[in-house]
């Protein structure tokens, strides 16, 4: 398969970027009238430089004029190789500086500086540029990279350019293929005969001719039309490729630059975003303090968002104490963890980069990686440990802390899957490896904590110790009342969970205490005697509740919970709210029909009568118990036999 590699331009404007790319292209990248007639770059420019060995490097050519770092940032979310062009004549420029640090903040690791208009100075004024440019470079991924002096105008150095283009890009780790599939878009245009077009650089996974997919944060579900690189139609289109595609059934007004297609349910859009943050240490902003608003840029999108400077813990040696700084803010050349909140939704994932510039004046402050998309809530005073979790900790870290941050509610593979950013090979294993260690469990297809599940199951059986003291004739609780003690909490995911703990017993709508046995005094076991030698001798025309309650002079709410009690432990049967039957009686009920239906196939409510030897008021509420055990059907006037293997 060939290997896709990004390279962008960065530099001042009027330094020859444009020119340079046409030089080793051919291709120029000015499109726009405007650019033609001014002479300057505006909007993003692409060309392509492929090489026989079946490398391809896309170019994103940037402008450099202040007024459009935006437009440059828009270009640079997806490179993987930068070209730093600096005019031979005019040297270090102002956006020299702001496009090295853009780059830097974005942890762009690989770079080649190339000395532009070589052919108009001299030697002696080559060398004095060359050495400012290694102090402009010191400390920064550029600090060892290699100067190239070229003219794009005579051609000087541009195939020994292309060579080292070459070489560094070999040197490249390929973007991740095992992604989900995202293509922050850069542009929007319509083609006759085929609609609406987008462009943008793939940074993970693939997707097909065909494929479904879905723009976000718009939530607008589509399908691939068609895939283009470069002018070459394509299958599939790969991470690390500028793609061109084409969408079924949108208009060009219905996409905007900085959406993202991506493929659909799985990457979740957000109004709030955790991250680290750096302050550049040249900055002219002396403080950055929290609630002030930012321009933020990611991928391809600009927006303005608010930032909450979390306070630093202040650090005692190794550990860090529970003093807060009381300011929340950070000065240039600093650090720490913050929090953007935005007015519509963005959509990235936990390992983005961003950058912030200065909401007004317009200068670049700084930037970082996005920690969280999902964050918790927190006061003031809570901890950060998570977000340095997020920050360092290991991929398989990072997904057991989000899974213990998700609560009784779990998280499903795929809400993992869309949250961070890395190979979905990975993410699995990690999971698989949390679950046969007993890290995760599994329950509804949802994965939950051990903590979670340890402190669900804790209170489930600390809340039926209190139910069985306070009520020890009552067989158990009722399902429902103990699901109110967990707000808010799914009756499915409820039901899954309460089935993994080992100390409980469910009978129907009753929860119990497996240890838990009702104990009665000996006048309750006397009465209880009473009741089933009463309603054996009453044989298939029992009392009722009521006029058993008044026959042994007993309450009727206390022979409700002794039936109740008999019921679980089978000595009784429920036949409805009133009537109950021993289970002798029961099993004499369900032989008679056995017998009948041997015979017949069909059975009258006289005949059943007949059968039990009782009168039609009680035969007509045993049939409905027998038709609600799914043990005969009716049908008309008549009952027949619907499951043989109930008797």
């Amino acid at each position: 398969m060939n290997r896709y590699i990004i390279l962008g331009t960065a530099g001042h404007i009027d330094h020859g970027k444009s020119s340079l790319v046409k030089a080793l292209t051919g291709t120029d990248p000015d499109r726009l009238k405007e650019e033609k007639e001014r002479g300057i770059t505006i909007d993003l420019g692409f060309a392509d430089l492929s090489y026989p060995d079946g490398l391809k490097v896309g170019i994103v050519d940037v402008p450099g004029h202040e007024r459009l770092i935006k437009n440059m940032l828009a270009g640079a979310g997806g490179i993987d190789i930068v070209l730093m062009v600096i005019a031979a004549d005019e040297g270090i420029m102002p956006q020299s500086r702001e496009h090295l640090d853009i780059c830097d903040l974005l942890k762009v690791k690989r770079g080649l500086i190339v000395i532009n208009k070589s052919d108009l100075v001299e030697e002696d004024w080559l060398t004095l540029i060359e050495d400012d440019i290694r102090k402009f470079a010191k400390g920064t991924f550029l600090e060892n990279a290699e100067m190239i002096a070229v003219s794009s105008k005579t051609g000087h150095n541009i195939e020994l350019l292309k060579e080292k283009i070459h070489e560094l890009a070999l040197s490249v780790e390929p973007k991740s293929i095992h992604g989900i599939f995202r293509l922050p878009v850069d542009r929007i245009f319509t083609l006759k005969g085929f609609g609406t077009v987008v462009t943008g650089t793939a940074v993970a996974g693939s997707i097909s001719l065909d494929d479904p997919a879905e723009i976000l944060p718009k939530g607008i579900k589509t399908k691939i039309r068609g895939l283009e690189s470069h002018g070459e139609a394509l299958k599939t289109a790969y991470a690390g490729q500028r793609v061109a595609i084409n969408l079924q059934g949108l208009s060009k007004d219905e996409i905007q630059r900085g959406d993202v297609i991506t493929i659909p349910d799985k990457i979740k859009t957000t109004l709030v975003i955790d991250a680290e943050l750096e302050i550049l240490n040249d900055v002219s902003v002396d403080v950055l303090k929290s609630r002030s608003l930012v321009h933020f840029h990611t991928g391809t999108l600009e927006l303005v968002a608010r930032i909450i400077i979390h306070p630093v813990r202040k650090k005692t040696g190794t550990e860090f104490s529970n003093g807060m700084n009381d300011k929340e803010e950070l000065k240039h050349g600093e650090r720490g963890y913050c929090q953007f909140r935005f007015k519509i939704p963005v959509t990235v994932m936990a390992g983005d980069r961003y950058i912030i510039r200065k909401f007004s004046p317009l200068l670049t402050i700084g930037g970082g990686e996005i920690l969280d998309t999902s964050p918790l809530r927190r006061k003031r005073s809570e901890k950060i440990q998570d977000l340095r979790t997020f920050k360092e900790g290991s991929l398989r870290d990072k997904l057991s802390l989000k899974i213990l941050q998700s609560g009784y509610d779990g998280l499903t593979r795929s809400d993992i899957e869309g949250w961070i950013k890395a190979e979905l090979p990975d993410i699995k294993k990690e999971i698989m490896s949390l679950h046969s260690e007993g890290g995760i469990i599994q329950c509804e297809g949802r994965l939950l904590h051990k903590d979670i599940f340890t402190d669900f199951s804790g209170k489930v059986v600390t809340t039926l110790v209190n139910f069985h003291k306070g009520n020890p004739l009552k067989p158990g609780m009722q399902k429902e009342s103990l699901k109110a003690v967990f707000k808010g909490l799914d009756d499915k995911m409820f039901e899954a969970l309460i089935g993994f703990i080992a100390q409980v017993v469910i009978e129907k709508d009753i929860i119990r205490l497996k240890s838990f046995s009702i104990s009665l005094s000996d006048d309750k076991k006397l009465i209880k005697e009473k009741i089933l030698k009463a309603l054996e001798q009453a044989a298939f025309q029992p009392p009722t509740k009521d006029e058993l309650a008044q026959s042994i002079s007993l309450r009727k709410e206390e022979v409700s919970e002794l039936f109740k009690i008999m019921a679980v432990e089978k000595s009784l049967v429920r036949i409805n709210d009133s009537i109950y039957i021993p289970m002798t009686n029961h099993k004499k009920m369900l032989d008679g029909l056995k017998g009948f239906f041997t015979k017949k196939n069909e059975m009258t409510v006289g005949e059943f009568r007949d059968l039990l030897g009782t009168t039609r008021k009680y035969a007509l509420p045993f049939l409905e118990y027998l038709d609600s055990s799914k043990i005969t059907l009716r049908v008309g006037e008549v009952r027949k036999l619907l499951n043989k293997n109930n008797l």
